[in-house]
């Protein structure tokens, strides 16, 4: 295949870590807990790559995607317009060029994209653990079909970004009528100087709720 057909230009080199990963995530055992291997695997890898070498903790996750990635279930980490991290399905095209069958996922840390830490010491961190009581919010909101969960993730982290520690999909549901569907999310806040009352998750929460509906023009299912 040419290196074109994928986006690629003669002369681009770059130093990164990357991985790929195909069939399933272990091996088989009498508790079914063995899985095929998914976009989020790919995710988690580079997320342990970019922490390990101190890379800033919250990213934004976009879809500006090189062509050999799956446009639909694949994202972009990074700082502005500044790419750390690449992950997801490899695009089915460039599996049947190299006649690879079925699905592979994959990731890249693009190394000289990562702020590293100013301060280089022989010495580990410390480790930053808060003693405040964490408090998570659940949100189900409905959306027209064609709009993607990572829209509203990242609306809702948004939200407040030094209070919210992250923002999760734990459910989808398609087929509501008009053509919409349901996404639900679980948004974590996590405090740093004060415990939460009710008042300021109320706050909070309503926040949320105007950013995805603003992003999104979902409405919050009743």
């Amino acid at each position: 295949m040419r290196p074109d057909l994928l986006g690629w230009r003669t002369g681009d080199q770059a130093v990164q870590i990357t991985g790929l990963l195909v069939g399933a995530t272990s091996a088989r055992d009498p508790f079914g807990s063995r899985r095929a291997v998914d976009v989020y695997d790919a995710k988690a890898d580079a997320e342990a790559i970019l922490a390990t070498i101190g890379a800033p903790q919250k990213v934004q996750i976009s879809r500006k995607l090189d062509a050999w990635w799956h446009p639909g279930r694949s994202g972009v980490m990074g700082l502005g317009p500044n790419k750390l991290a690449t992950f997801g399905e490899v695009h089915p095209r460039v599996l049947k060029h190299f006649g690879i069958k079925g699905t592979a996922v994959a990731f890249t840390v693009n190394l000289q994209n990562v702020p590293l830490p100013k301060v280089k010491t022989p010495d580990r961190p410390a480790l930053d653990i808060s003693d405040l009581q964490a408090v998570e919010r659940d949100f189900a909101f409905v959306v027209d079909a064609q709009i993607e969960a990572l829209t509203l993730v990242n609306a809702a982290a948004g939200a407040d970004k030094a209070l919210i520690e992250r923002v999760t999909v734990f459910d989808q549901f398609t087929g509501l009528e008009g053509g919409k569907k349901s996404i639900a999310i679980t948004a974590r806040l996590q405090p740093k100087d004060k415990t939460l009352t009710d008042a300021d998750i109320e706050a909070v929460s309503a926040k949320i709720v105007e950013k995805v509906s603003k992003a999104t023009g979902g409405t919050l299912r009743g």
